[in-house]
Formats: structure tokens, sequence, C-alpha cells
């Protein structure tokens, strides 16, 4: 479990395909208090450690999660948001993040708001989906590249999020731009109460 809350960057230093497994081999300023088995979540993806050598260690992200998320567009040199499971003694900053990335969003504007940037994602959407708790309300929670963000101005198939100076220069939303592929994950909350609902119906 996450709270969206990134502790840093991680840049991508190697890329292997085995099958349709991808092993992701990265650097950050934690490797060496990482273990082997330890849960991070890359752009919001929950990956587990499975390699640790020198400076750099390495995860490994199967087929569901190369076609659900934007890891298979990774590069070598590309920097991913990164964050350690969140520790039950501590205040929950953010929401509350699985590190189940639902799917992908594209952006399609980013407006700089004099002291704050304002972007807007388009995702798909169907009835099905939205059944499935696959939507954005105004006010509420959304995860994208793993960073804890509210909801602004929904419709069905778009929402807005406003990025502080903070986030913006120690996240990767400095290199989202329009075209750019992100994850999202919608909150759990909503997923739970749609679900609920559809039993009762």
């Amino acid at each position: 479990m996450f709270s969206g809350i990134i502790e840093s960057m991680a840049k991508v230093v190697a890329i292997e395909h085995e099958q349709d497994n991808v092993h992701l081999t990265l650097t950050c300023p934690f490797v060496d208090e990482l273990s082997i088995d330890q849960s991070i979540a890359h752009n919001g993806v929950c990956l587990t450690v499975v390699r640790r050598e020198g400076n750099t260690y390495t995860v490994t992200a199967m087929r569901e999660t190369l076609e659900r998320s934007n890891l298979g567009l990774l590069k070598v040199g590309d920097e991913v948001n990164v964050e350690r499971s969140m520790q039950m003694n501590g205040r929950l900053d953010g929401h509350i993040v699985q590190g189940h990335v639902d799917q992908t969003a594209t952006c399609i504007a980013v407006e700089d708001q004099q002291g704050s940037h304002q972007y807007t994602f388009k995702y798909e959407s169907s009835r099905e989906m939205v059944k499935h708790g696959y939507f954005t309300v105004d006010k509420g929670s959304v995860t994208v590249n793993g960073v804890s963000l509210t909801v602004c101005r929904p419709t069905a198939d778009t929402f807005q999020v406003c990025i502080i100076p903070y986030t913006y220069d120690n996240t990767n939303f400095h290199a989202i731009q329009p075209g750019t592929v992100v994850n999202i994950e919608f909150d759990i909350i909503g997923k739970y109460l749609a679900r609920l609902h559809e039993i009762q119906d």
C-alpha cells in the first residue's frame, strides 16, 4: 500500500526483455536501503525488487502490467516516480494508493498558471468501465504516475489536475507534455462504491 507521495525519481539504466517480461534496472538515491522482495511503486505501479547490484536495483514487469501502464514505453535515461510502501506508523499525507494501475491516460493540454501548472488528461471510458469505478469526480482523488492528486473539472473521459512548483520539480511531471502517456489509478473507495451499487442493482 502507498500514499501517492513521491520519495524520489529513479533513472532507467538498462532494459532487458525476457519472453513477455521486461526487467528494468534503475538507480535512485535510496538504493542502499533496498532489499530483495521489497515493494516499490514505479510511476504508480507496484513492482518487486528482484536484484541489487552496486548502485542499481532491478524489478520485473509482466505482460498485464505492461499492457495497463506506460512502463513498456520507458527508454534508458527516462525518469520514473518512485515511492516505497507506506509505513503503518506514519501519516497518510496523500490517499490510499494500491499500486495497481487501472489504465493509461494521455496528456492533452498543459497550462502555465504563473506559479502552478494545470494538466488535462484524457482516458478511455465506457459504461462498463464506469460500472467498475473507473471514473473521476470533482475534488476526488486520482493517482497520476504514482502522484496523489485532487481532481478538477472532470468530464466523462477527461480530468484536470494542478501541480505546485515543488511537485513539478521533484517528480516527472516536468517532462509531461501534450501526447505524453501516464499511468492512472482511480480511487479505491470509488471502486468499492461502484461495485456495491452494481451488486444492489
